[in-house]
């Protein structure tokens, strides 16, 4: 059994490796994943590898991304703190912690009951009150808390969501894996007087989204 100590350590060396040492640079990001236990977020099964640079299970058909594709969405997103965050997809709630500690308030919405209610219980215990947790479909977005200053899905779209326009505030970014079913591209689309505009961060592989903007199970 680890200690605290052995938790640091990884994961220090964790954001020195995979995250800075991949070119993440932004100084409150990588404290706020030095500050993150990711161990928590984890199955217990898991937790000898809840540092390394993979994709781990969690339950449910659903995985928690790997640290370095975490933290490139993250940065993708340009928080500076205060900003309203619409995350489609929960998942373990890592990274609706992460975007807390930078500062976001979070709306998060997951399809599963199970890893939304087990989510909560660590994003409470960790003391943030911004996270809050909705159990339903987060293809349809959040229709009653938009418009969202920014958007990020943390699993695949089949397309760009079509109600974008209507849940995005102006100057918002969406951040999220589109494309095939077992091939995405990592998008960031950022929305500006009715324009928008598109950069590709590179292809990726994520769990799908399922529902009724998403893909069927």
């Amino acid at each position: 059994m680890q200690d605290s100590g052995d938790w640091d350590r990884e994961r220090e060396r964790m954001v020195r490796r995979d995250i800075a040492g991949r070119g993440i640079d932004d100084a409150r990001i990588l404290e706020a994943f030095r500050t993150i236990p990711r161990q928590m977020f984890v199955p217990n099964a898991c937790r000898h590898v809840a540092y390394a640079d993979a994709p781990l299970p969690i339950g449910d058909g659903q995985t928690i991304s790997q640290p370095y594709i975490v933290a490139l969405m993250t940065h993708a997103l340009e928080l500076h703190g205060g900003e309203r965050v619409l995350e489609i997809g929960t998942g373990s709630g890592y990274q609706a912690a992460i975007l807390a500690e930078l500062g976001a308030e979070v709306w998060t919405i997951e399809r599963s009951n199970e890893l939304s209610q087990d989510a909560a219980k660590r994003v409470r215990t960790l003391g943030y009150r911004s996270v809050r947790c909705l159990v339903g479909d987060g293809t349809l977005g959040w229709l009653d808390e938009a418009p969202f200053d920014r958007i990020l899905a943390s699993g695949s779209l089949p397309t760009e969501p079509p109600w974008l326009p209507e849940q995005l505030a102006d100057a918002g970014i969406f951040v999220g894996p589109i494309g095939a079913r077992h091939a995405q591209e990592l998008m960031k689309i950022v929305y500006h007087a009715g324009k928008w505009e598109r950069e590709q961060l590179g292809a990726c592989r994520f769990v799908p989204l399922v529902g009724a903007c998403g893909w069927t199970a």
